[in-house]
């Protein structure tokens, strides 16, 4: 078994210190030789944002002490200017780039059918509407879409770890804009996203280059069946959903989109009342929040379904799997959870604009490094139950050690190496009798446990 370690030993070292020495000087935050230049600088905020999210001045101004720059909390905070928030945005931006991916891939069979499962999402941290020219957001009085916004976008590796990430956009941008390389998937790799990422002609892309997708079908598309493409064979999704029931699936070949006519297989399933009036409780707000007109009876009538359309053939992806597989897709909803919950990337000790946006960048970069971390411990990425909160935990416990041995390798591979013995000691989620999480439900799908319920798929 190979070892992650060393990998994200040198990510850790390129990235904090010249990567961060050279995007000062092109950023303009160092003009000339001073102590604090801009390896000290981004690490005086990482680490002591990422030991304590709520770090005061006086918190970072010690790391940075520890990094061998003496420096007031007034005099760095004094330094969180729109040339150091650009520096901050250079280092995350080179940090993404980064490949870090875990020595022992997710031990979940169905997860090792493919060459990887990339799951997308994005989500939005509001800003102080100062900064709404360079980070406009969507206006209004909601808690998303406020006057100034960031958009972060994530794609994630379920089977491997490789998190491609945190990319940035403005709050008002579309997901699909995000540049999330969504073309550059191995061949043999599934493609899971929402409907935020639906695009025909990117899944034709994604097919035509030996990958396989897997999305929800989204509202007013046009479905033919594959016998009949002609404009006359389009379905009656109504019609055809009205005959299946509970607990039944449908599974039926067809062809997807008005002008695109991807060959897909359509699977269906209806779901549970509370699950269906549930939907359009959200479908009736999020519309009445967006302004927009009422939401059409068709559109409600189909919320009694979970509709999925796929490129995969069944004998590599059943039916019934692909329903339990869509599920994982909330497994990046949890890596944002982690970032908001516990990295606290949406909450600040400031309300000076450029002060603000450089802590969300410097905890961006840090959450980003955590993660590198987590895949530093093979077994504990290759454990089906490990749990992202305990290991968020484990690694800001020691992240004043790591900036501590940042400087010597070997000591830094050690530090790595104390943090992924314990991240795979303790760092895992209890099993479920009811309402089986996520894990549990992917094994069950090929291993038969005694003792466990059988998955559920909604």
């Amino acid at each position: 078994m190979s070892s992650t370690i060393p990998r994200v030993a040198d990510a850790m070292r390129h990235v904090l210190t010249d990567v961060a020495n050279e995007a000062a000087k092109k950023s303009g935050f160092v003009r000339r030789q001073r102590k604090l230049d801009g390896a000290s600088f981004v690490q005086s905020l990482l680490f002591g944002w990422l030991a304590n999210p709520q770090a005061s001045g006086e918190e970072r101004a010690q790391v940075a002490a520890a990094r061998g720059v003496q420096i007031s909390a007034y005099g760095l905070d004094k330094r969180l200017t729109k040339r150091a928030a650009e520096c901050l945005r250079l280092v995350l931006e080179a940090a993404v780039g980064q490949a870090v991916v875990a020595a022992d891939p997710a031990a979940v069979p169905i997860l090792r059918r493919f060459e990887g499962v990339y799951v997308y999402d994005g989500s939005v941290v509001s800003l102080p509407e100062a900064l709404r020219e360079e980070w406009p957001g969507l206006g209004g009085n909601g808690p998303d879409v406020g006057a100034a916004a960031l958009k972060i976008g994530v794609r994630l590796d379920l089977l491997g770890g490789e998190l491609y990430g945190p990319v940035l956009g403005a709050g008002r941008e579309h997901d699909r804009r995000l540049p999330l390389k969504a073309e550059a998937l191995p061949a043999g790799a599934l493609r899971l996203a929402d409907l935020g990422f639906f695009d025909l002609e990117l899944l034709r892309s994604v097919g035509e280059r030996g990958g396989y997708w897997l999305s929800r079908l989204k509202g007013a598309t046009v479905v033919r069946g594959a016998t009949n493409p002609t404009s006359e064979g389009r379905l009656d999704l109504l019609a055809l959903l009205g005959e299946l029931t509970p607990g039944a699936t449908l599974e039926l070949e067809v062809l997807v989109g008005d002008q695109a006519r991807l060959p897909a297989r359509l699977l269906a399933k209806r779901v549970p009342k509370a699950v269906a009036r549930e939907r359009r409780r959200k479908l009736r707000l999020d519309a009445k929040r967006r302004q927009q007109p009422a939401v059409s009876e068709a559109r409600l009538a189909l919320a009694e379904y979970t509709l999925l359309v796929t490129d995969a053939p069944a004998e590599l992806l059943a039916a019934e799997e692909a329903f339990v597989l869509m599920r994982a897709r909330w497994q990046v909803e949890k890596l944002f959870d982690l970032w908001k919950r516990y990295g606290r990337l949406e909450e600040t000790r400031s309300k000076k604009p450029f002060r603000v946006l450089c802590e969300v960048f410097a905890k961006l970069l840090g959450l980003l490094v955590q993660h590198w971390i987590f895949l530093s411990s093979a077994a504990f990425w290759a454990d089906p139950y490990r749990s992202l909160a305990k290991a968020g935990r484990t690694v800001r416990q020691r992240a004043l050690a790591l900036a501590d041995a940042l400087d010597e390798p070997a000591l830094l591979s050690g530090v790595l190496k104390t943090i992924a013995g314990c991240l795979a000691a303790g760092c895992r989620v209890a099993k479920r009798r009811k309402e089986p999480g996520t894990a549990q439900q992917l094994l069950a799908l090929t291993t038969d446990v005694a003792g466990e319920e059988a998955a559920i798929a909604a």
